[in-house]
């Protein structure tokens, strides 16, 4: 995104789908957005519910004509605007089975896309995804928001410049254990989603947090993982999806590693 702020000078209008009352990700990627003051929320569709899509919009202090109660109905309205007004990405933070559809919708309508991950829920949707970025030539972003962070950012850099030698082994974990308990069945929307494959997709834990802990190792050493022997653990009872992952892994320079997430 820093290279179309360069190339259109100014502020980028961002709009959201997802994020609404009670969801987690998008008020973290709403404040993220506003870090450097070169992005600024100008509409949105939050919410599969339109009068919780509308309220969040309110509560952002968003123009009422901005806040709409579908995706479609955004895009539809925003592609009529002229393009001094008009939207230039969309950032989706829906749970996972949403992403796909959503993103093929605006990068047809010509709009970016930064997209939560995975950005997608099957390798066939991948596939076309992929294909059609290249179609349109739109920037699509596909959101690790862990590599943004100041730590890792040097721990890349002393991986750079070689200070910390040849790199042989690497041990990266996520134990974040949230859902050691049926949270699910207590009605969290947080858990309720993570935990339905219709949602969330084929994997659980090592799709939600296992993918962060993967992206963290290959960023910041810049190898690339060749080979992965894991073992999938579903302990809460009567849970379709995996809540813990343990990975045996490769390296294309000869490393060996061990990926854990809970």
């Amino acid at each position: 995104m820093k290279g179309l702020i360069m190339k259109l000078g100014r502020r980028l209008r961002m709009a959201m789908v997802g994020g609404g009352p009670g969801a987690f990700i998008g008020e973290v990627h709403r404040k993220a957005a506003g870090l450097d003051g070169e992005i600024k929320l100008v509409a949105g569709a939050f919410d599969i519910n339109p009068a919780k899509s509308q309220q969040m919009g309110k509560d952002l202090a968003l123009g009422q004509d901005r806040i709409y109660d579908t995706y479609t109905e955004m895009i539809k309205q925003e592609s009529k605007l002229p393009e001094s007004e008009r939207i230039d990405f969309v950032a989706i933070t829906t749970p996972n089975n949403w992403h796909f559809p959503i993103a093929r919708d605006c990068l047809k309508a010509g709009f970016h896309v930064m997209c939560e991950k995975p950005m997608t829920i099957t390798s066939a949707e991948a596939k076309q995804l992929a294909a059609l970025v290249k179609k349109t030539g739109r920037v699509f972003g596909l959101m690790h928001n862990y590599t943004g962070y100041p730590m890792v950012k040097l721990a890349k850099d002393m991986v750079k410049k070689k200070d910390i030698g040849k790199i042989r082994k690497i041990v990266v974990q996520y134990p974040q254990g949230w859902l050691a308990t049926a949270l699910e069945r207590t009605g969290s929307m947080q858990a309720g989603w993570r935990t339905d494959p219709k949602q969330s997709g084929a994997g659980g834990c090592v799709g939600d947090i296992g993918t962060h802990a993967a992206n963290l190792a290959e960023y910041i050493t810049g190898l690339k993982i060749t080979h992965v022997c894991a073992e999938l653990t579903t302990f809460v009872k009567g849970r379709k999806l995996d809540d813990d992952c343990n990975c045996l892994i490769k390296f294309d320079n000869g490393a060996k590693g061990i990926l854990h997430a809970r």
